[in-house]
């Protein structure tokens, strides 16, 4: 393994810094003069995939479950990824006909285009703004996997179609199936009529194995390895921090009631094979009032596993959603309609629509996103990292950080590879 050391410009942005998200503005340009939201009658709710990997594959059976538990039929208008074979293989799974599997990385439109009412967005993180823009231009309901983006312009891009999507009566639920389970939902209950009292401070885990290793084929382009090893690469799935544990950032932002202020911590690339991400994260989350959250992430096959969340307050603790210990209190009664939170999601989202109340989470996933982000950048950097430098503070080095290749350089052909079995390495020698 290399490793190389850079200037924060350097390690993060292969294209010049913008001053405004070019993503959000082209969002907001196309969402202005396009479709509303479609009328859903009492025929089959139209759904379409955008990217038909394992996770895609499980989101259309957890949206047909969810449909089946509201006592409605799904029609699948559309199937798309780069590998068509995918595609086919979720078609052939539903009965679906082959002319409506597309492939590319231009593939999304014609899934958007297909008649769908509904739109699952599972690609490879990188692909998520681009393709949320286009599904609210043209009227579609979403649902899109976490997490949302790769950078701040992206995340940026996710709350500006968020916005759309909300003046036109669209739906948006994300792939943070915490906040749809049940014991989370009564902790979290708890936790604000006071059980455990003030949080003092806590831990957040996803501590585990490497999810696999897929090595270049001979004669591959780079844009198809790249998408085909999405999890290896930052550019890609935005490093593990971002990819996977943001489930567990998410609820510690989601259990305090607010954003972390700062990032400080560290990570290290010690085996990993292919790919430019880390092996580990140790982050500070620092959330101000003297309130401290360690977020520790580890993948690295042979070591002990450990996902979950503890939160200590001044009266008790939270272990995530299970044990919780403190005082006696009333909280509403929680239920939910299944007991598997992807299943829960799909419910929560057709629901919305049905009953004519749109959920819209663009903007707590983009801020929950940001604060990832943070902890990546922290770590390959060694710099403290202030939230509001990803929002608000456009003369910091972090505000327009976009990663290259992006989205719309797959899509146009022009995508170069980085150096694999590199890593970023903080301060100075």
């Amino acid at each position: 393994m290399h490793t190389r050391m850079n200037s924060i410009t350097d390690t993060f942005s292969r294209r010049e810094f913008l001053g405004t998200t070019a993503m959000a503005a082209t969002a907001i340009a196309a969402g202005s003069a396009s479709a509303q939201a479609p009328s859903i009658g009492s025929g089959p709710l139209k759904v379409g995939l955008i990217g038909c990997g394992g996770r895609g594959t499980g989101a259309m059976r957890n949206f047909i479950e969810a449909a089946g538990i509201l006592d409605r039929q799904v029609e699948i208008t559309g199937l798309c990824d780069v590998d068509l074979p995918s595609a086919v293989r979720v078609a052939e799974e539903h009965g679906v006909d082959r002319e409506r599997c597309f492939d590319g990385f231009d593939g999304f439109k014609k899934v958007i285009e297909s008649g769908c009412d509904f739109v699952l967005d599972c690609t490879p993180p990188v692909f998520r703004p681009m393709h949320f823009a286009a599904a609210v231009a043209a009227g579609k309901h979403t649902f899109i996997e976490k997490p949302v983006s790769v950078d701040p312009e992206g995340s940026r891009s996710i709350m500006a179609s968020g916005e759309i999507a909300k003046s036109k009566g669209l739906a948006c639920v994300t792939g943070t199936q915490r906040r749809h389970m049940a014991g989370y939902l009564r902790n979290k209950a708890a936790i604000d009529a006071g059980a455990i009292g003030e949080i003092r401070g806590g831990i957040i885990q996803w501590n585990g194995r490497v999810p696999w290793v897929r090595r270049r084929n001979e004669g591959e382009s780079d844009a198809n390895y790249m998408a085909r090893n999405w999890l290896a690469f930052n550019e890609v799935c935005g490093d593990h921090i971002v990819e996977q544990h943001i489930h567990n950032i998410d609820v510690a932002c989601w259990f305090l009631g607010r954003m972390p202020v700062t990032a400080l911590g560290f990570g290290g690339r010690a085996r990993r094979e292919t790919g430019n991400v880390y092996d580990f994260f140790s982050v500070d989350y620092d959330f101000g009032d003297d309130v401290h959250i360690h977020s520790q992430c580890r993948q690295i096959s042979g070591t002990y596993s450990r996902v979950g969340e503890k939160f200590t307050g001044v009266h008790g603790v939270c272990l995530g959603g299970g044990r919780i210990t403190g005082k006696d209190v009333e909280i509403p009664e929680i239920t939910v309609d299944h007991d598997n939170g992807m299943v829960q999601e799909h419910v929560d989202l057709i629901r919305s629509v049905l009953d004519g109340e749109p959920l819209n989470h663009a903007k707590r996933i983009a801020e929950v996103n940001n604060v990832a982000i943070a902890g990546r950048i922290a770590a390959y950097t060694g710099a403290i990292v202030r939230i509001s430098d990803l929002t608000d503070r456009e003369d910091s080095p972090f505000h327009n950080l976009n990663l290259s290749p992006s989205a719309e350089d797959f899509v146009n052909g022009t995508v170069t590879a980085p150096e694999e079995e590199v890593a970023p390495i903080p301060g100075e020698a």
